[in-house]
């Protein structure tokens, strides 16, 4: 599968933004699709993961509940709506698909990924 992330920008903090993940190709919803992100000097870590047919959903503990992550299959695709950002949001954006039971955490569990897009959050 191929995947095209898009959606980033820079905003305020306190601002809302959505960020997708579209897919090419066919049977996507078999697919369990993470969101990562990457600030400069550190490592890429995760931020919300999507389950097969998106039955279950997971997030990183710091976020307290600003994001969330859903897919609409119909469309192939698969979106992170991020709410109440602080500059420590900042970042470059990716997100990742394989065909994994349950979500994955790690970048390591993920063959196909997107471009990426930045997303700044100004103070």
């Amino acid at each position: 599968v191929q995947l095209q992330a898009s959606g980033g920008g820079l905003v305020q903090t306190g601002d809302s933004l959505t960020l997708s993940c579209l897919a090419s190709g066919r049977y996507f919803k078999d697919y369990a699709v993470s969101w990562f992100r990457q600030a400069p000097g550190k490592k890429r870590e995760f931020v919300a993961g999507i389950d097969r047919r998106g039955e279950r959903r997971t997030y990183d503990d710091s976020l307290g509940g600003r994001f969330t992550v859903y897919g609409d299959y119909g469309k192939n695709t698969v979106y992170l709506q991020m709410n109440r950002l602080k500059p420590e949001d900042t970042a470059v954006y990716y997100c990742a698909a394989d065909l994994i039971s349950g979500s994955g955490y790690d970048p390591g569990d993920f063959a196909s990924w997107g471009q990426g897009t930045q997303v700044t959050v100004s103070s």
